[in-house]
């Protein structure tokens, strides 16, 4: 029988040195696993955290293993590049930081061992991710164990498998369950058991067989429902020589249909599931993605607490112990590989093996649903290269598994009659107008001009967010980074997205703030704020319970804006968020009155006069705040950017005309500022074909519809940032006064 023996604990760890060592240097520091390098450097902004190569070194003594003919270390996850020596012999390299691999180690071994792993997260043309908004942790940050086998056993060299393959099909009421095994060195006289066991360990149906493969029927089946019923069936299969068991794996699967319709959305076994929910990194404040069981585990409490129904697991292979939290829970889940943002020719065969041992691993996973090939690949347009990557993958899913679809996540730029959109089976946008660009009430139409013109294509949203910290104002706008813009924007996406059913799946991004070193930003650099929980997973920002609201059956009512106390305006406006018919607000035990809501968005309006404590009320639920009135707006509650240029509030824009904080949109409605804007192009995004260009990618139509809703000062911040083009505060200021001179367009 296989034993698993954890070995996390003592290496030896150095970053600072250049060669292999020969024994373990007292001078190195000790670290337990799962570490990160970059927990501290990768979170705190300036693009400036360590990318190279580290070295890991353990001592052990082959008497304190369990006695086995094989020995397998296996790394569940070391990012991004690795390679294994044992006793100075270097036995195996794996590019992909994201996935388990297994080492044979039984001929290096001796009585007394050095294990060196050499792990290496430095740049490079070959292995994904290389350009992305997040930030890739160096490390073996996840468990490393060594198996103990005989002879025969089940496989552990493929991928990362784990040696076992199990297919139910529904017949009826009934379901056929295929079950395939990969064993090494099977010996004639051995045979194999195959029992399927229910939630309550049960034995449902057995057999024996000496084929490597059998099909065992479940009367009766208890079908995996999603969040209302994730039933799960266990199958074990045993290698056995005559009563003895050589070795044993078992996995848990579960029951169930699907399809996705371009009408009416998921559907799971023959009922329509709309699945709404969010996207997740799988870091946190100050340990980088050096995760424990624990941190998994209140990642998925705050999930279904919000009433989700499905998540997008980016951009990577996520920890085995999630996948196997969201089979608990019923979470659907969609599964990618980190082939993103700027396609490399010379990656083409690391997509490959990613994409292997994504399905490989994580075949038996009833959450999982869509194989994910590439996120925001697209951005600059495909070329052939890039089309042959993706055919090459879409057959390859097909291929391994003929019982799940695949799916891209294309960009805003990209044009809906791309040919790469054509290759998936299903597709998704990543959309953020209302943020980066654009207004929040284009995201609906833009998917209903995508399903009308393409009616076959299910279509999704995979991305859309704003990030929000702890600013405030009662007047929120695009761009300002406060809670409230936040919770305005998600009420207006919850809105457009949950009553078009055509819609797959929408993904909030993300559930989490997380790790992105390269952004300076929000006042709080080295993340992505567009989390609807914070970083540490201490605070849920207001939006969280706009979802909950429309979401979950657990009643609740929330008062927003809890952090915002200090206000200047006579009367102030107070929203409300519940799951239940009615609220009633009291200010200072005195009710403002009763409202119903059937968006679950309540408004009040309440008089600001000294302190006044707020209650709201719905059923037997309660939630309080307090705000005061003050006669100068708090500053604190105003982000001020760390080393820019110019902030907003630092701008002359007189009444009536132009300035750096309007719309480009407004900008260039009128003929002075088109003339003003071109010349401006022409001279810092102009390409040698004469077309406008950043950041490498041409500047097309949908890239300048977005771009009209910037702010002037918030468009060349960031365009000047994809251009690596320092606009110095002076020409700021020219281009301020100029823009002073032209006469503002008319409000409609």
């Amino acid at each position: 029988m296989r034993q698993i023996i954890n070995f996390n604990a003592k290496w030896a760890f150095s970053k600072e040195a250049t060669q292999l060592p020969t024994q373990i240097d007292p001078k190195w520091n000790f670290v337990n696993l799962p570490h990160s390098w970059n927990a501290i450097d990768g979170q705190d902004g300036d693009n400036d955290y360590f990318r190279g190569t580290a070295y890991y070194a353990k001592s052990f003594n082959k008497m304190d293993l369990p006695e086995a003919e094989q020995y397998y270390l296996e790394l569940k996850g070391a990012n991004s590049s690795a390679d294994v020596y044992l006793n100075g012999k270097l036995l195996a390299h794996h590019d992909g930081g994201y996935s388990t691999w297994r080492v044979n180690i039984t001929e290096a071994m001796e009585m007394t061992n050095l294990l060196v792993v050499v792990v290496d997260n430095a740049a490079n043309d070959r292995v994904y991710p290389q350009m992305a908004d997040f930030t890739f942790y160096g490390g073996l940050y996840r468990d490393v164990n060594v198996i103990c086998v005989g002879n025969s056993h089940f496989d552990l060299d493929y991928y990362g498998a784990p040696g076992l393959k199990i297919t139910p099909e529904i017949c009826g009421k009934n379901a056929k369950v295929e079950v395939e095994v990969y064993v090494t060195n099977k010996s004639e006289n051995q045979k194999l058991v195959y029992t399927i066991y229910d939630h309550e360990e049960n034995v449902v149906t057995s057999t024996e067989s000496a084929d490597t493969k059998a099909v065992l029927e479940i009367a009766d089946v208890h079908l995996w429902h999603g969040r209302k019923d994730p039933y799960l069936y266990c199958c074990e299969v045993e290698l056995v020589e005559g009563d003895t068991v050589v070795d044993n794996v078992c996995n848990r699967f579960g029951c169930r249909t699907f399809k996705i319709d371009p009408d009416n959305g998921f559907i799971l076994n023959g009922k329509e599931y709309p699945l709404r929910g969010v996207s997740r990194h799988q870091d946190r404040w100050g340990l980088g993605n050096a995760l424990l069981p624990e941190h998994h585990e209140e990642d998925i409490e705050l999930i279904c607490e919000m009433g989700a129904t499905t998540i997008r697991l980016a951009h990577y292979q996520h920890d085995q112990y999630f996948y196997d939290l969201c089979d608990e829970k019923g979470l659907v889940i969609w599964a990618e590989i980190p082939y993103i943002s700027k396609h490399m020719p010379t990656g083409r065969e690391n997509t490959i093996s990613q994409m292997k041992e994504l399905i490989s691993q994580n075949y038996n996973h009833p959450c999982i649903v869509v194989w994910g090939l590439s996120n925001e690949i697209g951005i600059g347009g495909s070329d052939d290269d890039l089309l042959e990557n993706h055919r090459i993958l879409n057959d390859l899913c097909h291929q391994m598994d003929p019982t799940r679809l695949t799916t891209i996540a294309a960009v805003s730029m990209c044009k809906i009659d791309d040919p790469y959109l054509q290759i998936p089976d299903v597709v998704s946008y990543n959309h953020y107008f209302g943020w980066y660009g654009g207004e929040t009430d284009m995201n609906g139409p833009w998917f209903d001009n995508f399903h009308k013109k393409h009616p076959n294509i299910p279509i999704g949203c995979s991305e859309y967010g704003c990030e929000a910290l702890n600013w405030h104002t009662s007047d929120p706008r695009q761009g300002d980074y406060t809670e409230e813009y936040q919770s305005y924007y998600h009420e207006e996406l919850i809105k457009q997205f949950f009553c078009r059913k055509y819609l797959w799946a929408t993904h909030v991004w993300n559930m989490f703030d997380f790790g992105a070193d390269a952004r300076n930003e929000g006042g709080e650099n080295g993340q992505n704020h567009k989390g609807l929980v914070t970083f540490d997973r201490k605070y849920k920002k207001d939006s969280f319970y706009a979802y909950k609201a429309w979401l979950s059956d657990e009643p609740f009512v929330h008062l927003c804006s809890k952090r915002y106390i200090d206000r200047v305006e006579d009367v102030t406006k107070i929203t409300v968020y519940s799951n239940l018919p009615e609220v009633e607000l009291f200010a200072n035990g005195v009710s403002v009155g009763k409202k119903t809501a059937e968006d679950h968005f309540f408004r009040f309006e309440v008089k600001n006069e000294g302190e006044t404590h707020l209650v709201a009320v719905a059923g037997e639920y309660r939630d309080e705040s307090v705000i005061r009135k003050v006669d100068t707006f708090n500053e604190s509650y105003r982000l001020v950017e760390k080393g820019a240029i110019l902030n907003w509030f630092d701008i002359d824009a007189p009444e009536g005309y132009l300035s750096l904080n309007d719309k480009m949109s407004d900008v260039i409605s009128t003929m002075q500022g088109k003339l003003l804007f071109m010349s401006l192009a022409g001279k810092f995004m102009g390409g040698k074909d004469g077309k406008m260009k950043a950041a490498g990618f041409e500047v097309g139509p949908e890239m300048m519809s977005m771009m009209g809703g910037f702010t002037v000062l918030r468009l060349f911040t960031l365009m000047g940032g994809m251009m690596d083009i320092k606009f110095t505060k002076e020409q700021l200021l020219d281009l301020n006064a100029k823009l002073n001179k032209i006469k503002a367009p008319k409000k409609k």
